[in-house]
């Protein structure tokens, strides 16, 4: 004879939710013991590109860096032992302008090359700097988009040398001519290697950033983050950040300069917002096909 008295509103005599279960896997894994849920959790798992705690992620972030740091002091130190032609090259843009670079300290002498070939490490390592951090930021991405990893390295290597190159055949010489012989005529030139070594790397490195700029709004339109609707809203606030910017970047306030700086910037800023466009469009068409499947 059954003597179970349990109340018909104990926990135990109400039977499980099936719709319940369906929305939470994890916990009909638990009730049930099912295989076949266990598989469904691990394709939803896999499909996210699983989950991390906060010590894994700050684990995967120390791994990342580590070997960023590596493939910078391998390329360093590669780059020391060309450094002379290096910093030949970066000179190209001084012309006639200057007699010859000279130095006013014992130590400037090693901490020129130094300089010289960490800039250069950098520059070459920067494609796998690039690949640590999409790999950081993957394993919250959806498989699907994951397929972006090497569109996005290749881009934003290929921009930042296009920046580069502007700065170094535009940029660097209409600034030297103008600040040497045209401010400086009549004065004699005594520039530093040291100076002149941070001027050019600001500049390289300046420009090379800016252009960066339709990467990340395509790599943020892709993922809804920005609209173009946002970008055109915004674009006077843009222009006079981009301003302000640019007076900070250029050697010198005039209006060549300036305008040597501002010009391309707004450039991209609009050729981003058409990205931003394309990039939206095929994000709700794929959305549209997704519920209409």
């Amino acid at each position: 004879m059954d003597n179970d008295t349990t109340p018909p509103d104990h926990p135990k005599s109400k039977p499980l939710d099936s719709a319940s279960e369906s929305d939470n896997p994890l916990a009909s894994i638990y009730n049930s013991g099912s295989p076949s849920d266990i598989e469904e959790t691990d394709k939803k798992e896999q499909q996210l590109g699983g989950r991390m705690t906060f010590l894994e992620h700050l684990d995967e972030l120390r791994k990342r860096i580590l070997y960023s740091l590596i493939a910078l002091i391998v390329t360093s130190s590669a780059s020391w032992f060309f450094r002379e032609q290096i910093f030949d090259i970066l000179s190209a843009p001084l012309g006639d302008a200057v007699p010859g670079l000279v130095y006013t300290k014992v130590t400037d002498t090693f901490m020129i090359w130094l300089k010289v070939s960490v800039a250069t490490g950098v520059f070459i390592s920067s494609p796998f700097i690039l690949g640590q951090i999409w790999l950081f930021i993957s394993p919250g991405l959806y498989r699907k988009e994951k397929r972006f990893a090497i569109p996005f390295l290749v881009s934003g290597t290929s921009f930042f040398v296009l920046g580069a190159l502007f700065a170094y055949y535009i940029i660097l010489p209409v600034s030297l001519n103008f600040l040497i012989k045209d401010l400086g005529k009549s004065l004699q030139p005594m520039l530093t290697a040291v100076d002149y070594f941070g001027f050019v790397v600001i500049i390289l490195l300046g420009m090379g950033t800016v252009f960066q700029l339709p990467v990340l709004v395509a790599f943020f339109s892709r993922f809804g983050l920005i609209t173009p609707q946002f970008l055109w809203k915004n674009f006077r606030y843009a222009a006079l950040l981009i301003v302000i910017l640019s007076a900070i970047l250029s050697p010198t306030p005039d209006a060549l300069n300036l305008t040597l700086w501002v010009a391309p910037t707004l450039l991209l800023y609009l050729g981003s917002i058409g990205v931003s466009w394309i990039f939206q469009k095929k994000r709700l068409k794929n959305g549209a096909l997704s519920k209409e499947n």
